[in-house]
């Protein structure tokens, strides 16, 4: 068993050392990943060319058309809301959408993502399930009304390569249509693929560097003395760094160890999960949308800038009902 006196490999090992503990966790990861999205990418595809997704665009059309986007739009939505960012990738890439669409559905999808495993994380880190559901499901449509006058129409990458591919298609099975969209739909998700392969190896990768070298504890003392402008107490800085490095289900447990040892109160967890329903994994979820074609600016700021306004909002709130009723909210 080693003691405190154990003598470190020299930097460039540890640096190896980290690259190879990674290829296990960070292969079983995209695997793992990879066997959700390709099934969940083929379903779409037959929900296509069946006309189901047509059924269902022509349906919600009116609510996707306030937020400029078109019908179909909405499985992507609720894709975010029963899986993860992977899955979303796999669904919206089988869309047609101009780049000013894709910015505002990705932005909603961004704060909607994972929404009940991450609701359920909150829940255990001090605040109520009920509020955070509605938290994030408004502020996610909202987003997106918002996004639809502030974003210009030439923003992004248009995904897809007809303007209405949904139409005009009638229920049932379409073989032609389905052999005609076959090849468009495996080459896609081989360049998915790979994309997803990157960004998880080398984010996994980046993420152990940091731990080994202990940036990221370094990094919060530094964040400190801003963290405040954010709404969030000093206490915070490290769970905020955590959770916008490795996301916010894997630092769930950084938070709880967090609030055991005392380091931060209840309060503070609350507020602070006020701010990561909003905007979390400011690297990799960012990266993945950035795949999509979407500028960084617009894939990492407006959900930051959406956390502020709700965390300061939240104070406020607290604030008033503190004075108004002379009671300590918690």
């Amino acid at each position: 068993m080693a003691d405190t006196g154990e003598i470190q490999l020299p930097f460039w090992l540890r640096i190896v050392k980290c690259a190879k503990e990674n290829i296990g966790p960070s292969t079983s990861t995209i695997g793992f990943l990879l066997r959700i999205m390709l099934p969940v990418s083929f379903a779409v595809l037959i929900l296509k060319n069946t006309g189901i997704l047509n059924y269902i665009a022509k349906f919600m059309n009116p609510l996707m058309q306030f937020l400029g986007l078109p019908g179909e739009a909405v499985l992507v939505y609720l894709t975010s809301i029963f899986m993860d960012l992977y899955s979303v990738l796999a669904v919206i890439n089988t869309l047609t959408l101009t780049g000013k669409q894709v910015i505002i559905l990705s932005t909603m999808c961004l704060i909607a993502h994972s929404f009940f495993v991450e609701c359920l994380i909150m829940k255990k880190t001090g605040s109520r399930i009920g509020k955070m559901v509605l938290l994030r499901i408004s502020v996610s449509i909202l987003s997106g009304w918002l996004l639809s006058f502030i974003v210009p129409e030439e923003a992004g990458t248009i995904i897809g390569t007809e303007a209405s591919q949904f139409t005009e298609i009638p229920l049932g099975f379409n073989l032609a249509l389905f052999l005609e969209g076959l090849e468009p739909w495996f080459i896609q998700s081989l360049v998915l693929v790979l994309q997803i392969f990157l960004i998880v190896f080398i984010v996994m990768f980046v993420q152990r560097i940091l731990a080994e070298f202990g940036i990221t504890k370094k990094l919060a003392k530094i964040a400190r003395p801003i963290i405040g402008f954010f709404g969030l107490s000093s206490n915070t800085a490290y769970v905020w760094l955590v959770a916008n490095i490795i996301g916010l289900a894997y630092g769930a447990g950084v938070i709880v160890e967090e609030l055991k040892n005392g380091s931060l109160t209840h309060t503070e967890a609350d507020i602070f999960n006020h701010h990561a329903a909003i905007s979390h994994s400011q690297i990799e979820d960012t990266l993945l949308i950035v795949s999509l074609g979407v500028p960084y600016i617009w894939a990492a700021l407006p959900r930051f800038l959406l956390a502020i306004i709700i965390v300061w909002l939240e104070r406020v709130r607290r604030a008033i009902f503190r004075s108004s009723f002379k009671v300590k909210v918690v």
